[in-house]
């Protein structure tokens, strides 16, 4: 039996375990999305519905995570969500794999967008491995392996593509993904004995109306954005416009995504500890707007190269950090809620940025396009400033002062 205040003792085992199990769920849901726009024209799809078929992934997140985060905190389990988003995961591949209709590839990114709405459960079982202080560094972790999982897979999709067709990236997020579900089958959920008392509705209302969790996901909503229009979105089209070619994007997937991954650890491990949150998501989201700004003026694909690395390492500094704030000062209890609404109003951020940002992109021209990016990013720096205020010592001194 453990106190109100221990945790179950989890063993670098557990650590290693779920680390494993959340680089094959990301690895699944991202093999083919390099060459997804591409495998949706093939399959004759207009440009309308090609656009459509791509945003009903954050169309799902957007519908599935406050409720899948509120179930789970009521029901006070994670675990099951965790295998639930790997065996969606598996289907969605299958789906892709199995079909060849712009139909069922609609049905299965439908799939892939329940899949990610999974994430809720991920994170937040994975942060109660971890003491509440140490949340960002937790966040930092979680961010790192999905980054990490992301470049590689998205690097490897092109390949298997040219040598294998169409169809291999599909079958290979399918199985990898069926190995991720036997291992789920062994992963601890980390509980207290406080904890194992469901939930009231009235308190998960308490926790929807969280300065700090609205205030979160706000940031994260833009910094998602941002992400979604730049290197998720337009930038590697950018690229083959000024030269690249499509073998060589794979050098603009490494200069941004390794900064990427590098800089929630940077930040969760030794930025957080030293400096003023808020601080930091200052420069991080003046970091995106600059360099995504700058973007449609760049001719040089060595320049857009090291510009988009310093843009990977800005972006990596918001994400974990914006995570960690959402559901630190929240008991455990409560998390999934917390985190499923921070991460359902970021999903507004994956589908609106790129949907406003093709809008312009079907004019024909780039410049309105990153201008969007660099807005979303300009926006989170004075909302991070003006709340950064608020918290300050400065602006309390005052407050008690009238």
């Amino acid at each position: 039996m453990t106190s109100d205040i221990e945790v179950q003792k989890l063993s670098i085992y557990d650590h290693i375990l779920f680390i494993l199990i959340t680089f094959i769920y990301w690895f699944s849901l991202y093999i083919y999305v390099p060459v997804f726009v591409s495998y949706l024209d093939y399959l004759g799809g207009t440009y309308t519905l090609v656009g459509f078929i791509v945003g009903s992934y954050g169309i799902m997140q957007i519908l599935l995570r406050l409720p899948v985060g509120v179930v789970s905190d009521r029901l006070q389990i994670r675990k099951p969500f965790v295998i639930a988003g790997l065996v969606t995961g598996v289907i969605s591949c299958l789906g892709f794999a199995l079909t060849e209709s712009i139909e069922f590839a609609l049905v299965s990114r439908f799939i892939s967008g329940i899949t990610a709405s999974m994430w809720v459960a991920f994170t937040v079982l994975y942060a109660s491995y971890f003491k509440q202080e140490d949340t960002t560094r937790a966040m930092g972790n979680v961010q790192f392996i999905t980054v990490a999982s992301q470049l590689i897979s998205m690097g490897l999709s092109g390949y298997l593509v040219t040598q294998w067709g169409w169809k291999s990236p599909f079958w290979i997020g399918g199985f990898v993904g069926i190995l991720g579900i036997l291992l789920a089958l062994r992963i601890k959920e980390s509980k207290k004995k406080t904890e194992n008392k469901k939930i009231k509705m009235s308190e998960l209302n308490e926790v929807l109306k969280e300065p700090t969790v609205l205030k979160a996901a706000i940031l994260s909503a833009l910094a998602h954005a941002v992400l979604f229009i730049t290197m998720f979105g337009f930038t590697p089209d950018y690229a083959l416009k000024i030269g690249a070619s499509k073998d060589s994007l794979i050098y603009l997937v490494f200069s941004f995504m390794v900064p990427h991954a590098i800089a929630p650890i940077i930040t969760g491990r030794y930025l957080a500890g030293n400096f003023q949150k808020w601080k930091i998501l200052v420069v991080g989201f003046c970091g995106s707007c600059v360099f995504s700004v700058i973007i449609p003026f760049i001719n040089n694909l060595e320049v857009l190269y090291l510009t988009q690395a310093v843009n990977g390492f800005a972006q990596g500094m918001t994400i974990p950090l914006l995570m960690g704030m959402a559901i630190q000062t929240i008991p455990n209890r409560k998390r999934a809620t917390a985190m499923g609404l921070f991460q359902a109003v970021y999903a507004i951020g994956i589908f609106l940025g790129p949907f406003i940002s093709g809008v312009f992109s079907g004019e024909g021209t780039f410049l309105p396009v990153f201008l969007t990016a660099g807005a979303a990013g300009l926006i989170g720096m004075f909302l991070s400033l003006t709340w950064g205020y608020q918290h300050s010592p400065l602006s309390k001194k005052k407050i008690e002062s009238m």
